[in-house]
């Protein structure tokens, strides 16, 4: 393929799947070339070629080894190291400039390195990524990854830069890059219709076209009232038909329903069933468009809708949310508004005590419980295709953590990387703690090691290791506060069930006693 300054003409070559990732990023847009410079890419299958010639204008355009189109790198081998190398260079640029304000301890704050790192650095690698994803599973692309990431995870979790990467990356709760990468480079195809293996034949749930929505000047101001209690409610019943809607999701099983009154009394009741797959708020949005259906079909003057998703309300005003059910609705209310009918929507408070909502509440998860017929709705939204894509990295992630070498101590908390990953990102980064969890840090077994200390046994008794096994699980100068912890979580602490702790309710109790005598042993190593 030889790109001529405008435009992609394939000149040799047979069909490349990375070639045509190319091509769906973008060849046809135009390309910049600095003057008196090779324009032109030959990319080709053929081990043996005749390289063309190119005329343009009565000028000779020569070839380049690598063209920059839209940002991305792309070689004549279309292997994308260059581009790589060159997203690697920035992402290290960032990494250097946080060393300096970052350290063990002090510096900034752990939450504000990980902010750092998902809102610039993330960014950074992950541009593009649906062009050159199969480039980061070689081995050569996840080192270069592994040397960013790993100094980045070191400063989250306040770490030692002698951690390994294995027990940085599982503290810091941060998936490895290059699993990253293919996250996004899959749901990127996703979204654009590809069928992909983990979701089997379910429709995803695609954004509606802004070209089939009104024009702007054509666009009705779309809004909501907002009532508290009972009181606003009852200034705003003045309506001939009221419809309360309500989305529920139970045991994995999603509902959504329509509780329909005239007067003081319920005339109609609308249950909806979704997908089990479906969230709460394609519920609730379900249950919007459906309620302004039947407003639009009903013989009534006025209509007041009533519900307690301001998410999905706010998502119905917004015209530049092009959701299919938000668009769905406002097609129904522009509808109604040509009939000469009045609708008027409201968000009231949830589980408030007024009879409407109650009801709907009721309705929705009787939809979601007892419901056997087919779905009224059943699009699959992104938020699923993410958890799944996110399951089948966090697996990946966990062979590597389990058969890797390092971090065997960070392995005696946490054995499993998937049960990890939702612990570690519910405690607070501490530097203590850390070293804990890794064995790096102010213990005699340690410094031993790093020839900070003659010997690396405990002061409990020569011969034997100081090492957080030996201080959380034997050593008798803590045996006092070990037995109070025992006696409090009813557990005898052994080296096979402190995952168990971990993963339990008595996770804050063990670290508030770990914190302990780690600050003992590591005040008395320094005095010595």
């Amino acid at each position: 393929m030889a790109f001529d300054g405008s435009t992609a003409q394939e000149i040799e070559g047979q069909a490349n799947p990375a070639l045509e990732r190319v091509r769906a990023w973008g060849v046809k847009s135009k390309l910049k070339f600095a003057p008196h410079k090779t324009n032109a890419l030959l990319i080709t299958n053929k081990l043996k070629y005749d390289t063309p010639r190119l005329v343009m204008g009565g000028v000779e355009v020569g070839f380049a080894e690598e063209v920059k189109l839209l940002g991305v790198t792309i070689d004549n081998k279309l292997t994308f190291n260059s581009h790589i190398t060159n997203v690697c260079r920035k992402a290290a640029g960032i990494c250097k400039q946080l060393t300096r304000a970052a350290k063990v301890s002090w510096g900034l704050h752990p939450e504000v390195v990980k902010t750092i790192y998902v809102a610039t650095i993330e960014p950074v690698i992950l541009y593009a990524a649906s062009v050159w994803a199969p480039a980061a599973e070689k081995l050569m692309t996840r080192k270069k990854f592994e040397v960013i990431q790993r100094g980045i995870a070191q400063k989250q979790c306040g770490a030692y830069r002698t951690v390994s990467l294995n027990a940085a990356l599982l503290l810091a709760g941060m998936l490895p890059l290059d699993l990253r990468v293919r996250e996004a480079a899959l749901l990127y195809e996703a979204k654009r219709g590809a069928n992909l293996p983990q979701l089997g034949d379910r429709e995803i749930e695609r954004r509606g076209s802004a070209l089939e929505t009104p024009h702007p000047a054509e666009q009705t101001s779309i809004e909501f009232g907002i009532l508290a209690d009972q009181d606003a409610l009852n200034k705003n019943e003045q309506y001939t038909t009221r419809i309360y809607t309500d989305g529920s999701k139970i045991g994995g099983r999603v509902g959504a329903a329509l509780s329909i009154w005239q007067g003081d009394a319920e005339t109609r009741a609308v249950k909806l069933a979704l997908s089990d797959y479906c969230s709460v708020y394609q519920a609730e949005l379900l249950a919007l468009q459906e309620a302004t259906s039947v407003a639009l079909n009903s013989a009534g003057s006025s209509f007041g809708v009533y519900s307690d998703s301001r998410a999905a309300l706010q998502t119905i005003s917004n015209h530049r949310c092009l959701h299919p059910l938000a668009i769905a609705t406002r097609e129904n209310l522009t509808s109604i508004s040509l009939q000469g009918k009045e609708l008027s929507l409201f968000w009231i408070k949830a589980h408030a005590g007024l009879d409407g909502n109650e009801r709907a509440d009721q309705l929705a998860k009787e939809a979601a419980v007892a419901s056997k017929r087919r779905p009224n709705y059943d699009l699959c939204p992104v938020s699923h295709i993410k958890r799944i894509l996110r399951k089948d990295s966090l697996d990946v992630w966990n062979r590597r953590y389990v058969e890797g070498t390092t971090a065997s101590t960070t392995k005696l908390f946490f054995p499993n990387a998937v049960e990890a990953y939702g612990v570690v990102r519910k405690m607070v980064p501490r530097g203590i703690i850390t070293q804990v969890m890794t064995g790096h840090g102010g213990f005699s077994e340690y410094l031993n090691r790093f020839k900070c200390k003659e010997n690396p046994s405990c002061s409990c008794e020569p011969g034997v290791p100081e090492t957080i096994a030996h201080l959380l699980l034997e050593c008798p100068q803590y045996g006092v506060q070990r037995f109070d912890l025992e006696n409090k979580i009813d557990i005898k602490l052994t080296k096979d069930n402190i995952r168990d702790i971990m993963m339990g309710k008595n996770r804050e109790r063990f670290i508030k006693y770990c914190i302990e005598v780690a600050s003992k042993t590591i005040v008395k190593n320094k005095n010595r």
